[in-house]
């Protein structure tokens, strides 16, 4: 079986100026972004429809981004691919003083366990130290500064707003926040009837804010919750793509009455297959 080394050599060979692959050696850090982005996904993906026996596919596919990254790192002098585990170890080890109370990665735990809370209260206050020390002047440092900017959009709001509350920023509970929907939606229905498209843009962008803040006060991760319905809207469109195959009647010469009729057609045999509807 082959191990770490292994991958570590091959990605060496691949960029080897006169015997590897020509398209790698052509990357660079940039080009390699949107394939380590869709690599992410694909792993996210292989989860969530519970496909485990792919998962070390992906997984490994995700990895071979660090170790690209890494390569390119060490041809320009900058770092090495055991920079990035060393990294990572010292850091988790920092962020963990419950589970590693003296800093030693194999020292025995000596101090009681944290309950879940109090983790996190450490968690974070962990993490505004280290944002701190980046920053050289700290009284002037932003609790954002440190959120992707190449996030998700939904999932970029809701860290966002997730770091804002840490100062209180925040409503209290769900219920406000739904007013706020109903308010965002009320202002996207003014801004359609003055037929401003700038406008209509802006209206939608804070009502997909406020949604997100709603999908965050109720636990529930917006990205995953919206892959989850473009997956059952792909599950019922094709319903009503091969209903209509199998009846020999092309799509674009149907009534929308007829395709929503299939489209609850879909949503009912769902229903009946799971128990639950929507």
């Amino acid at each position: 079986m082959y191990v770490l080394d292994d991958l570590l050599h091959l990605m060496a060979r691949l960029r080897d100026p006169q015997y590897g692959c020509p398209w790698d050696i052509q990357q660079n850090y940039a080009s390699i972004v949107p394939h380590t982005i869709e690599e992410a996904y694909e792993v996210a993906d292989a989860i969530e429809r519970g496909d485990f026996d792919h998962l070390p596919g992906e997984l490994g596919d995700l990895l071979f981004q660090v170790v690209y990254y890494s390569q390119l790192a060490r041809e320009e002098g900058r770092f090495e691919f055991a920079t990035v585990i060393d990294a990572i170890t010292r850091k988790l080890v920092r962020r963990h003083p419950h589970v590693f109370p003296d800093g030693d990665l194999y020292g025995a735990p000596d101090m009681p366990r944290l309950d879940d809370v109090q983790v996190k209260e450490r968690w974070e206050q962990i993490k505004a130290e280290e944002r701190a020390e980046k920053a050289e002047a700290p009284e002037q440092l932003s609790l954002l500064d440190d959120v992707p900017a190449v996030l998700p959009a939904l999932s970029r709001a809701a860290k966002l707003q997730k770091r804002a509350a840490q100062v209180g920023f925040d409503w209290p509970e769900a219920l406000p926040v739904v007013d706020k929907v109903r308010e965002e939606l009320d202002e996207v229905l003014e801004a359609m009837s003055q037929g401003e498209p700038e406008a209509i843009a802006e209206e939608v962008g804070d009502l997909l804010f406020v949604v997100t803040n709603l999908a965050r006060h109720l636990k529930v991760d917006p990205e995953a919750a919206l892959r989850s319905a473009n997956a059952k809207f792909e599950r019922r469109f094709r319903f009503i793509e091969e209903s209509l195959r199998r009846a020999g009647r092309p799509i674009e010469n149907c009534a929308l009455a007829e395709l929503d009729a299939l489209w609850s057609e879909a949503k009912k045999q769902e229903k009946q297959h799971t128990g639950c509807g929507g």
